[in-house]
């Protein structure tokens, strides 16, 4: 009895058993035994249109994942009691040793553009996502009021933006900056067009956002980046 699980589960893990799992079933045994040691932590956004597993063809094993609204990282901090997106920073630099991160933002972020409308109200009374988003202010800050802009694009340049601050707080992590200033980790900033599926990397020396391949065949893409 499955209790009401969701028959598009069922009916996706029946694909998996039958196509995928047979193929990589010995890399799974492999996992089992000996552990995991992805060599990339990816941390993006919990937005379901954009999964960094599908996006990068990634096999089991591969990619240390951690999903949030907005993919955002708070600054480091020992005050509070709670720290998911934290915890899973320390596990994946002290622990798995991994020797790159990705933040992986994406157009028509929904956390993002619920920060830049200044009219949208709490979901909830506990206004989690207000509370954590708020980690944008800085963003918005350095970026100025919105002048000619139309909204969409301070939305994408905001988006942008913010994942150059959150790369800033990676560095202020103890853990981080150490082994990249030995040269042991690097940081990454990607970008991933949710309507032409382009990804767009982050050039660390300019902050410009550059294509990763030729423009996806097909689609138009929709990306407002600046130098893009």
């Amino acid at each position: 009895m499955t209790h009401n699980f969701p028959q598009r589960l069922q009916d996706g893990y029946r694909a998996f058993v039958e196509g995928r799992l047979p193929r990589e079933r010995e890399r799974f045994e492999d996992l089992a035994a000996t552990g995991q040691k992805p060599e990339i932590m990816v941390i993006g956004c919990c937005d379901s249109r954009v999964s960094p597993e599908v996006i990068f063809d990634a096999r089991p094993g591969e990619l240390f994942v951690v999903r949030n609204v907005a993919n955002l990282v708070p600054p480091f901090e020992t005050g509070g009691q709670f720290h998911g997106t934290s915890a899973a920073l320390e596990f994946a630099v002290q622990a798995l040793r991994v020797k790159h991160i990705v933040v992986l933002g994406h157009g028509r972020c929904g956390g993002i553009r619920a920060y830049a409308d200044e009219q949208s109200q709490p979901l909830s009374p506990g206004d989690f996502i207000g509370k954590w988003i708020s980690l944008i202010d800085p963003v918005a800050a350095k970026l100025g009021a919105r002048t000619t802009d139309s909204f969409d694009d301070y939305v994408e340049k905001l988006a942008q933006a913010s994942i150059e601050n959150t790369l800033n707080n990676l560095m202020t992590f103890p853990c981080v900056n150490i082994l990249a200033g030995r040269g042991k980790i690097r940081l990454h900033g990607a970008y991933f067009d949710v309507f032409s599926g382009a990804l767009r990397i982050r050039n660390p020396e300019t902050g410009i956002f550059h294509a990763a391949i030729d423009e996806v065949p097909g689609r138009v893409s929709l990306f407002h980046a600046a130098g893009a």
